[in-house]
């Protein structure tokens, strides 16, 4: 997250932050911002909203957590000890704990306690933090308004809200709970207000000025947000001819940890199942992988036990693993701005990787809205066409479903499918955050 390279880039040390934070920045190596940084934390620190366009990987997290920490630190509480001072929401389970992974070294000596909320595990334990008493608050929505509605804190004291990944509240549905926990939270005039979003598109603009102070518009344009340093390729295969090139492509480049992203969980299913059979380690990363083995499984593949991880979409959203060395697109995204973050979950922190598309008959017609948005013609990995697997083996047998109990339920819960019962709001509805 930090450009050493560029003298014209803004220095950490030529803003005005508090002491600590500055301390705090040179111990984590951090020395010169990344584009959306220099661009949103002078406005910030000022004491201006920022409705900010940027994708994950641009060092978006630490420039709205300095922002919410300077502020913090400089101003009194406006309520009891213990309450949140600050709310941080987003989308994702895996989004919230890489936020609160990023607070940890900034918050260091401060006195800033932070808490972390969300579903699919450590019900008690989360809320047991919770109500001991913190000072930031980051969570998914679902858990975080479960907790609220039991009074285990307030919001009326909260002198900042931070929106991450506003489209993606959008797409998953959760617009209506943001909605319910900003409205119970100081006026905005009288907080400070950090939404960002991979497009300020009409919707999250309408949420912005609805909810935020006047805030002043940041935008990093498509070819910035892309990242410099990931080498894009593409090979044209038929549908038939997928999986043999992909383990001949697994094969061919020494990937050490790769991320191989599909459009659907049977995708998944199949790729898993084929690379596993074909001696290549695999594991698939999909929406409805409980919340403990979805964990476990991240563990492994930051550990390097666990050389490739398949997955969807929405079960990546928010990752952030550095030394992925490859991410291959098994399928091409319908969307080009998924296709942006897809490719950037490598190439992080310095580091350079390597983005191979396999374009089938199936996909293929998302390539030209893909070239347009990132501002490049993706070119043909040189090769490609000798490497296809020729000795490929079946696929392992798909394992048996799991029995469960006539009229329990059991099944729906043990798959992670969209239960809420953990959470306490089974009639809510809507998705598992």
């Amino acid at each position: 997250m930090t450009d050493t390279d560029s003298d014209q880039a803004l220095a950490f040390g030529a803003l005005p932050l508090v002491d600590a934070l500055q301390d705090n920045l040179r111990q984590m190596g951090f020395s010169h911002c990344t584009p959306i940084q220099a661009k949103t934390l002078p406005l910030a620190l000022e004491g201006r909203d920022i409705a900010g366009q940027a994708q994950t990987g641009t060092g978006k997290t630490i420039a709205f957590l300095l922002a919410t920490l300077d502020h913090l630190i400089r101003s009194e509480p406006s309520g009891p000890d213990g309450q949140p001072r600050a709310v941080i929401l987003a989308p994702t389970r895996e989004l919230v704990i890489q936020i609160h992974k990023d607070a940890e070294p900034l918050a260091h000596n401060t006195g800033i306690r932070l808490g972390l909320v969300y579903g699919g595990t450590g019900y008690e334990a989360q809320r047991e933090q919770i109500a001991q008493g913190v000072d930031v608050l980051i969570g998914t929505p679902g858990r975080l308004i479960d907790y609220f509605k039991q009074k285990v804190f307030t919001l009326k004291h909260a002198q900042v809200a931070v929106l991450d990944e506003a489209d993606r509240m959008f797409d998953l549905g959760f617009i209506s709970d943001i909605r319910y926990i900003l409205r119970h939270c100081k006026p905005a005039d009288q907080r400070r207000n950090y939404l960002f979003s991979a497009t300020l598109s009409h919707r999250v603009l309408e949420l912005a000025y609805e909810h935020m102070n006047n805030p002043t518009r940041v935008e990093i344009e498509p070819e910035q947000v892309t990242a410099d340093r990931v080498r894009q390729s593409l090979v044209h295969v038929a549908n038939d001819e997928k999986l043999p090139m992909l383990v001949g492509v697994l094969r061919h480049t020494g990937a050490t940890r790769t991320m191989i992203f599909v459009n659907t969980k049977r995708a998944a299913d199949v790729v898993e199942r084929t690379l596993r059979g074909n001696d290549i380690e695999a594991r698939t990363l999909s929406g409805d992988v409980p919340q403990k083995k979805r964990e476990q499984l991240l563990e492994r593949f930051r550990s390097g036990t666990l050389g490739v991880l398949v997955a969807t979409d929405v079960a990546a959203r928010g990752l952030h693993i550095d030394g992925v060395t490859h991410v291959i697109n098994y399928d091409l995204p319908q969307d080009a701005q998924d296709y942006v973050h897809r490719i950037g979950r490598t190439a992080r922190a310095g580091a350079e990787g390597d983005a191979i598309s396999l374009c089938c008959e199936e996909w293929v017609y998302s390539l030209p809205e893909i070239e347009a948005y990132t501002g490049m013609k993706i070119p043909n990995l040189p090769d490609a066409g000798n490497w296809m697997a020729t000795d490929l083996k079946a696929a392992l047998p798909k394992p048996p479903r799991a029995a469960t109990k006539k009229g329990s339920g059991g099944n729906r819960q043990r798959r992670g499918g969209g239960g809420r019962s953990r959470d306490r709001r089974g009639s809510r509805g809507g998705p598992k955050t």
